[in-house]
């Protein structure tokens, strides 16, 4: 092996000149190695050797690359050995493979000269709400606030009376009096699974709890010498409609999608009508003489 690495390196140094000198051959037929009939050339190491790469590191690369081959030719062989008599079905697969292929190259040659993938607010609204039944929660979520109130605090009534209060001014006067006493504060203005809203309560975690999303008063839960009191303000329970900000980005790639379905479409529908127009493709219908 260190014969073969040794080789190698004087391989993976002559392939950054432009003159290749032999090693069983010439220039650049110089054979690196063989599996049966098939040959690995200096010509075939110089075009896989990332350019800038020199030394003892391109000879460490050279002979990984010459291993990998090796064995990739050897699994061939085993292969082809093993499944001659499958050779029809092979080549059927590979024919299919390689006119499936084709097809996407051409569907895709005409997205990229058609495909408009700006979808505008509007678009998704309208899709939304003509298919608001596709559009489920998995789970419950909610929206709401958690404050923890140490529990020889005198003013917690009043807190929390600010807390639900309807008055932008009394709501930030709760926040305010939330950091001055260090009161751990969580608000959810967004939708958050019930889940994450229920862990930062002291509740056992193999309850659901479901009985909490039809309250929207404050709720309390006595602990460590603390109130853990919240407030529920708007809840989904699972199969309710998804908000649109959430279904937002699925919308999207549905409509880009459909696009990408109608190009398609519309140019396999050209494309047989001229070639029906032009005689260069024809049905035969069963009544025709």
């Amino acid at each position: 092996m260190k014969h073969l690495f040794d080789i190698l390196l004087c391989v993976a140094m002559m392939v950054t000149v432009s003159c290749v000198p032999r090693l069983d051959g010439t220039g650049e037929d110089a054979v690196i190695a063989r599996v049966g009939s098939n040959y690995l050339e200096v010509s075939d190491l110089r075009k896989v050797l990332p350019q800038g790469i020199t030394g003892a590191d391109s000879a460490s690369y050279a002979d990984a690359y010459v291993s990998k081959w090796m064995v990739s030719q050897l699994k061939l062989n085993e292969a082809e050995s093993l499944f001659s008599s499958s050779q029809e079905d092979i080549d059927r697969m590979v024919e299919e493979y390689r006119r499936s292929l084709f097809m996407r190259k051409i569907d895709q040659h005409y997205l990229d000269a058609e495909l408009d993938e700006s979808v505008t607010d509007a678009e998704i609204a309208a899709y939304y709400n003509a298919h608001k039944g596709d559009f489920r929660v998995t789970g419950p979520m909610v929206k709401g606030t958690i404050v923890v109130v140490r529990e020889d605090y005198r003013r917690r009534d009043q807190l929390l009376k600010m807390m639900t209060s309807k008055r932008e001014e009394q709501r930030q006067d709760f926040e305010q009096l939330c950091r001055k006493n260090n009161f751990q504060l969580v608000k959810y203005e967004e939708w958050v699974d019930f889940a994450e809203f229920v862990s930062h309560l002291p509740l056992t975690r193999s309850s659901h709890h479901e009985t909490l999303l039809s309250k929207r008063e404050v709720q309390r839960i006595h602990a460590s010498n603390s109130y853990y009191c919240f407030v529920i303000t708007d809840a989904l329970r699972a199969g309710d409609t998804m908000p649109l900000y959430m279904a937002r980005e699925n919308i999207r790639r549905i409509l880009i999608n459909r696009r990408c379905a109608d190009i398609v479409r519309r140019h396999e529908e050209q494309l047989l009508q001229s070639a029906l127009s032009s005689g260069h493709a024809r049905t035969y219908g069963r009544d025709e003489e």
